[in-house]
């Protein structure tokens, strides 16, 4: 038997490759939004991503229907809502600033589960909440000048996503992993395919490279857009496997806190990938949001973030 030591090494060792893989890949998006649209992406990598998780789920002998359909179908919904906003964003924001965006989500179960659930915070908890805020501001700068709707767009999609976090606590106990895994990448092949239907039948105007990114219908499949296709399919099933091994192996809390390296991650990827450095302000808010987050895992007894399952990607 393998001490918990070694186990709590291992279950560390597999969440950051999966958080270092996540950073990587998300940071091609801005390549396929030069010449694909959103809603084919998100329709073929999620049906590639659910050929996966029938393969392994036949091979494992796992079980996909879920307890309640209803609520699976629920919470599935509001957080491809979530990832539909996020993988937008990153076609055209810095991707150190939507993946903070993103990030906020701990900071909001709080804050909700306060507000509608009645729960108890401690003083910890508070603390770090208002830290995650002010580091949520910092890093994406909604400055007067520049501020528009696509500004707080990503706080919108953490927001969200902690709604699914919620739902998955309080609505989708006993439910298997891989059960809400494929109600998720069910539901975004729906949104996808509603998306390039709507763009079929009502074209709407497509800016330019990334900025058309939201507006552009089916689109050739070739290139780096087929390319992110299938990296994005196969290499978000391999980075839940990762996270999903991690959480068998040791105390979510524990391995909750190593899920916040996708910040780091996600900034040392642009840095190297595009030499896009944060300025001061901006670094200081990713380390905010990270203790944040870090210090909201520690304090919490709650299941793991969405990450953990695997539905964020």
């Amino acid at each position: 038997m393998q001490s918990q030591t070694n186990r709590n090494l291992i279950a560390a060792s597999l969440v950051v490759s999966a958080m270092a893989l996540f950073g990587l890949i998300d940071n091609f998006i801005r390549l396929a939004a030069e010449t694909g649209g959103l809603w084919q992406f998100h329709f073929l990598r999620s049906i590639l991503a659910l050929a996966c998780i029938w393969a392994i789920a036949v091979w494992r002998g796992i079980a996909l229907r879920p307890k309640s359909t209803g609520r699976v179908l629920l919470r599935s919904a509001l957080t491809s809502i979530a990832m539909v906003i996020y993988f937008g964003c990153l076609g055209f924001m810095p991707i150190a600033q939507v993946v903070a965006g993103l990030f906020t989500a701990p900071i909001f179960v709080v804050v909700f589960s306060v507000l509608f659930f009645g729960e108890k915070v401690g003083p910890r908890r508070t603390i770090a909440v208002l830290i995650g805020f002010a580091g949520a501001i910092l890093a994406i700068r909604p400055e007067a000048s520049a501020f528009t709707i696509w500004t707080i767009l990503p706080v919108l999609a953490g927001a969200i996503y902690a709604m699914g976090n919620i739902a998955t606590r309080r609505w989708c106990e006993g439910e298997g992993t891989f059960t809400l895994l494929g109600g998720f990448f069910l539901t975004m092949t729906v949104w996808g395919f509603l998306g390039v239907s709507f763009l079929a039948i009502h074209p709407l105007p497509v800016p330019e490279g990334g900025d058309g990114f939201i507006t552009r219908g089916w689109s050739p499949l070739e290139g780096i857009f087929l390319v992110m296709i299938i990296v994005q399919g196969i290499g978000s099933v391999l980075g839940v496997g990762l996270t999903i091994r991690a959480y068998q192996l040791a105390e979510a809390a524990f391995v909750a806190v190593f899920e916040n390296m996708l910040l780091v991650f996600a900034t040392l990827w642009a840095i190297i990938l595009w030499g896009e450095w944060p300025d001061g302000l901006g670094l200081l808010g990713l380390f905010l949001i990270l203790v944040a987050g870090v210090t909201i895992a520690l304090r919490s007894d709650a299941p793991p973030p969405e990450q953990a399952a695997g539905v964020a990607e």
